[in-house]
């Protein structure tokens, strides 16, 4: 009888006891995200750099990554430059979200005339390097990996989500691209569009494009008020760089503690429209 009744009693105690809290997300990188640290220049990780040569796949670039590997490894960006530009000119990204917690690399092109889908072809060849073959690929998580680009190279990041479902993110900036429908993309993607943009005109590049992609499983929307086609290009632009660091964070870290900068729709002075489903869990 004692033993029925012990039994009993272990029985009644797994039934109340509590059920195990959920893992903590193994992916998050850095302290709780604010809107000062957001909007900050640099994050919480010291970063060193090193520079990549010329290859047959891409035409070279930087690395930016973070010098500690304590929080283990990281995700991966890779950023492409617009037509007749170099790496220069999308560079003040590659530390500002390294020191948030990712490997960044910028790259040259194989031609500053490449187009579209070539630059598409080569930030997938960046990846790749920066995985298999760079210094630093045992600080990356090789299945969390995103691209970002401007203009010609923010299409580039569309044909390259388009090409390589398995990315975590792309974020194209006042992308152009002749392809105007990107119904085959299954990446979560944040275009950035600019009121004023003459060159990429947000009414026949940034907005059908987002619309678009209806395969997406999160997709936004941001317009940058009274802003120009090279607004991604401006190293003090924090509009362009809080919201592709917060859709870089949730979706290539999975860190959902910035799901409060997303949604619900962001306003502000510097906002001209923000679309977006709200992220998913």
């Amino acid at each position: 009888m004692k033993k029925l009744f012990a039994s009993l009693a272990v029985a009644a105690a797994i039934l109340v006891a509590p059920a195990p809290a959920a893992a903590a997300n193994p992916y998050e990188r850095g302290p709780a995200p604010t809107n000062a640290s957001i909007e900050a220049s640099r994050g919480s990780f010291a970063i060193a750099q090193t520079t990549v040569a010329r290859t047959s796949r891409f035409g070279g670039g930087t690395i930016y990554y973070p010098t500690s590997t304590t929080a283990g490894t990281f995700g991966a960006v890779a950023i492409s430059p617009g037509f007749t530009a170099t790496q220069s000119s999308v560079a003040w990204l590659g530390p500002r979200l390294a020191s948030q917690g990712f490997v960044v690399i910028t790259i040259n092109t194989l031609s500053t005339l490449d187009q579209p889908d070539s630059r598409g072809t080569q930030l997938l060849a960046a990846l790749d390097y920066l995985t298999g073959q760079s210094t630093v690929r045992t600080r990356i998580d090789a299945a969390r990996l995103g691209v970002m680009g401007h203009s010609m190279g923010g299409g580039g990041s569309l044909a390259a989500a388009r090409t390589r479902p398995a990315l975590q993110a792309a974020v194209p900036m006042t992308p152009w691209h002749g392809t105007k429908s990107w119904g085959t993309v299954r990446v979560p993607t944040m275009i950035i569009g600019a009121e004023n943009d003459t060159v990429a005109p947000v009414t026949s590049h940034s907005e059908p494009f987002y619309t678009s992609m209806s395969s997406a499983p999160d997709k936004a929307y941001l317009e940058v008020n009274n802003a120009s086609h090279s607004a991604p290009t401006e190293g003090g632009n924090v509009t362009v760089a809080k919201y592709a660091l917060s859709w870089l964070k949730r979706f290539i870290d999975n860190d959902t503690r910035y799901d409060q900068f997303l949604c619900p729709a962001p306003t502000g002075s510097t906002i001209q429209e923000y679309r977006a489903t709200c992220p998913h869990a």
